[in-house]
């Protein structure tokens, strides 16, 4: 499920990006040029491309290495709160059995022991929040560094094939595979990567 949600969103923040970046370097007009209406431009003068980014988060060396950190960071996390939450619960039913049979000196003993098992009970919520927020923090560092890395290549790989537009393919229904950019993106991007490492 959570590696579910890190694709989805992946995916989602790659192609808000990827229209972003559309927007802002697609062809403009200066407000001296005047608009014909009912002329049609030649659709064959814009050039169009696209990438799977579904693909490239399941193929990029890079995305490969942030999710199996997230995971790695996920299992501790969930370890050390699985651990609390146990100890907690063995103290808890302790107390209990030790309430039933009489166990404690005096009242003011038992309610004291009380006391102590719902404060640590409230710092294992608050733990179990903490570690969540991390995860989450974790997820959008992650997310947004792939994104970063994909568009900071795009721009550079756009500003020698000079297209029009670069789509993400989950927005494209029908397109010529001839259109498609992704594996020579992929391969680059691992290529950039292995360099880096």
């Amino acid at each position: 499920m959570k590696n579910t949600s890190l694709i989805l969103n992946l995916v989602l923040l790659a192609a808000v990006a990827v229209i972003y970046v559309l927007h802002f370097t697609g062809n403009k007009k200066t407000a001296g040029e005047s608009v014909e209406t009912g002329k049609v431009e030649n659709s064959s003068a814009y050039r169009i491309a696209y990438v799977k980014v579904d693909s490239l988060v399941v193929n990029y060396d890079l995305a490969q290495e942030l999710h199996d950190e997230f995971t790695k960071n996920q299992e501790a996390y969930t370890k050390e709160y699985a651990d609390k939450r146990r100890k907690f619960e063995e103290q808890a039913a302790a107390f209990q059995e030790k309430v039933q049979r009489g166990g404690f000196l005096s009242e003011q003993r038992a309610v004291q022991e009380r006391d102590r098992l719902v404060g640590e009970e409230q710092e294992i919520q608050k733990l179990d929040q903490e570690l969540s927020g991390k995860l989450g923090e974790m997820q959008a560092k992650n997310n947004q560094q792939l994104i970063d890395s994909l568009m900071n290549y795009l721009e550079l790989y756009n500003a020698d094939k000079k297209y029009n537009y670069i789509l993400n393919s989950s927005s494209v229904l029908i397109g010529n595979d001839a259109n498609n950019i992704t594996k020579e993106v992929l391969e680059a991007l691992n290529a950039r990567y292995a360099v880096k490492k």
